[in-house]
């Protein structure tokens, strides 16, 4: 089965009214290609993000978005989300072996939950109340000690995680959240040949947390934590093929989706994060976006105490949505997208605080049979400037100093929760 949103739109009496799915905001809010539901063979899986609480007042979010905003955009828009509502629904239905809603209506591995730091007299306890111990780990290069538990027969995961929280309030318990990438492809052009074209990092190494690339895009080295992994993927390859295009020559990549129907899931990403920090990251780029997690928000807190850089994307969910993860955690670079105009993407999400903006309308980049594509979204604005740090970096002295001075200030003067403190790599969406 192909996905195509205005037929999906048109089975719940919606329609794309005076848009085609390349317009303006069926590009903001078609499904990215994520590999989260398989519907068309390992290169047309869909996934779609957490929208818990974005139908809110759309219009006083997205006022800052776009010079105006008309009564038909605000409509269709709203549809969309509540479209984007639906389809998650649709999707836990079609994989209800490996998906569900935790208590906050975020998706999740279904009937699992994880710990951190669990200790015997905790484990007897959750062993009594019917919770069992599938198994248990330190996640590589963190010491962060981790056990996935099955949850009591009958309960849904919301329950579990309340039940286990109660009887064990010192310990962290999560669910196993899934993370969705947040970008799609708009156009295709003839294949080409990527080349690097930005300034060279230098030999700093940048760890990306994706899908797997092609073959058209080299990487020094890539690790499956998914079953499956590592797989190409177009989102990942287009991610790796920007870093390449502006002078990043060490990547090394952790593909957390493989084949896997619940990819992109928290203790992936841990594991993700523990393997690139022990094998010598400098920046770690995530395009990928997600509900507040106890086990990623301690591992992005292990490797930033290591000196790394990580650097995430706020997502396409639009400015009413909650705010994103892993940007919003404490000391990552939060990365929003600009349109061609100078504007932020309509679709653009939103964290608890906001970083730089980068371009993220008509960034040409790879597909994983080498293809060369424009692709929107944050997605493709967080590797830019990922790949800014890293040359930063490379050159020696403050990173941020460096990016501060490159960066285009644009919309209210000074930093801003629109555009944080301005747009850099403005010319690098613009050399392909």
């Amino acid at each position: 089965m192909r996905f195509n949103l205005p037929t999906f739109l048109a089975a719940f009496g919606l329609a794309v009214t005076g848009l085609t799915i390349t317009g303006t905001l069926a590009s903001a809010f078609a499904p990215p290609l994520a590999a989260q539901v398989q519907l068309s063979g390992p290169s047309g899986n869909i996934g779609m993000p957490p929208v818990s609480g974005v139908l809110g007042d759309v219009r006083d979010r997205v006022s800052g978005t776009l010079d105006s905003l008309d009564a038909r955009a605000l409509d269709e828009a709203r549809s969309l989300l509540r479209a984007r509502e639906r389809f998650l629904d649709w999707l836990v239905r079609r994989n209800r072996d490996t998906i569900e809603r935790d208590g906050a209506g975020n998706l999740a591995r279904r009937g699992e939950l994880v710990a951190i730091a669990l200790g015997d007299s905790a484990r007897l306890a959750l062993s009594g109340a019917g919770f069992t111990i599938l198994s248990s780990e330190r996640i590589e290069g963190l010491d962060i000690a981790v056990t996935r538990l099955a949850v009591p027969e009958g309960l849904e995961l919301g329950e579990a995680q309340a039940l286990a929280s109660a009887l064990v309030p010192n310990v962290e318990i999560a669910p196993d959240s899934l993370h969705f990438q947040a970008g799609v492809p708009a156009a295709a052009s003839a294949a080409v040949q990527m080349a690097a074209q930005g300034a060279a990092a230098n030999g700093t190494v940048v760890g990306m947390i994706d899908g797997a690339p092609g073959a058209a895009v080299p990487v020094e080295v890539e690790r499956g934590f998914a079953a499956g992994a590592p797989m190409p993927s177009d989102h990942g390859t287009a991610v790796a093929s920007l870093l390449r295009g502006e002078g990043v020559s060490r990547i090394k990549v952790a593909d957390v989706y493989g084949r896997d129907p619940a990819g992109g899931n928290a203790l992936a990403i841990a594991r993700a994060l523990g393997w690139l920090a022990s094998s010598g990251a400098d920046v770690i780029t995530i395009s990928l976006v997600g509900p507040r997690n106890a086990l990623v928000e301690r591992a992005v807190g292990a490797v930033r105490a290591r000196g790394i850089v990580v650097v995430a994307a706020v997502g396409n969910d639009g400015p009413a949505a909650p705010p994103a993860f892993p940007a919003s955690y404490d000391g990552v670079v939060a990365v929003t997208g600009a349109d061609r105009r100078g504007r932020a993407l309509i679709e653009a999400g939103r964290a608890l605080h906001l970083d730089y903006a980068a371009p993220g309308e008509r960034v040409f980049a790879l597909d994983r049979r080498g293809t060369l594509k424009s692709w929107r979204g944050t997605s493709f604005a967080t590797p830019l400037v990922a790949a800014r740090i890293a040359a930063a970096m490379g050159r020696g002295g403050n990173w941020r100093a460096r990016l501060d001075a490159e960066a285009r200030d644009l919309g209210a003067r000074g930093p801003d929760p629109v555009f944080g403190r301005g747009l850099v790599c403005e010319p690098c969406a613009r050399k392909r």
